[in-house]
């Protein structure tokens, strides 16, 4: 999950990782991801305590890959960039056309459209309308794929939301919300947060017991948890 560590003026954005394990760990990634794995239900005071112990060290891998960090890239939404869709890399190709359409063609995400080929504001307005279009049917298949490992006595109705901290959310035992971004990712990553939301039926907070239950119906979680984070977020 993600969370925000503030020290002073500084605050930090890391990735919180419960484990079964005895002690707290904290690593920094080369492209200045913060990872903090705790044993199964620290307590968030013994975390925010760890973090103020480790700033010095923090502060100092931040800075050191912060001089090797690339600058952000902003999409333009022409033909040659490359978007995710169910995990795989498609490279966008926008021609002229009499009507605005998106297709994928031969790993070819093909965008046409009725103004010029180099209008981004209206290719990123066609784009977003079909990953739009695409989400609620894709996570509702996906929903019927792992619906069988519960003995749900109704079928969960799902809502897309644009999330910034979240992949999904757990609302009551008729619904759950989804984050919209998650069609960029794969299957697997797919199953594994309405999983994980699904688990939230039985047991409302990440007890231990939740997560047995979770590692029953999705034994590699912690793999396609790890992959969702780090190559999707």
């Amino acid at each position: 999950m993600k969370k925000q560590f503030q020290y002073g003026k500084y605050l930090y954005d890391y990735v919180l990782k419960f484990e079964i394990r005895k002690t707290l760990s904290l690593t920094v990634t080369s492209d200045i991801k913060l990872i903090v794995k705790a044993p199964i239900d620290t307590e968030c005071e013994k975390i925010e305590s760890f973090l103020r112990r480790k700033w010095v060290w923090l502060e100092k891998q931040v800075r050191y890959f912060s001089k090797f960090k690339k600058k952000v890239y902003r999409r333009e939404y022409i033909s040659g960039e490359s978007f995710f869709y169910l995990g795989r890399q498609y490279q966008l190709i926008v021609q002229r056309g009499k009507e605005r359409d998106v297709s994928l063609q031969r790993g070819k995400l093909m965008l046409t459209t009725n103004v010029g080929v180099t209008d981004g504001d209206t290719n990123k307005r066609i784009l977003h309308q079909w990953f739009k279009d695409k989400t609620l049917d894709v996570f509702n298949s996906r929903l019927d794929a792992v619906l069988g490992k519960f003995e749900l006595s109704n079928r969960p109705v799902i809502s897309i939301k644009n999330m910034a901290k979240r992949w999904g959310s757990f609302i009551d035992n008729k619904r759950i919300i989804l984050n919209e971004k998650l069609i960029h990712a794969s299957k697997d990553c797919i199953d594994y947060v309405i999983i994980h939301e699904l688990c939230h039926f039985r047991y409302k907070k990440h007890s231990n017991a939740f997560y047995r239950l979770l590692a029953e119906k999705c034994p590699d979680w912690e793999r396609v948890k790890e992959k969702l984070e780090t190559r999707f977020l």
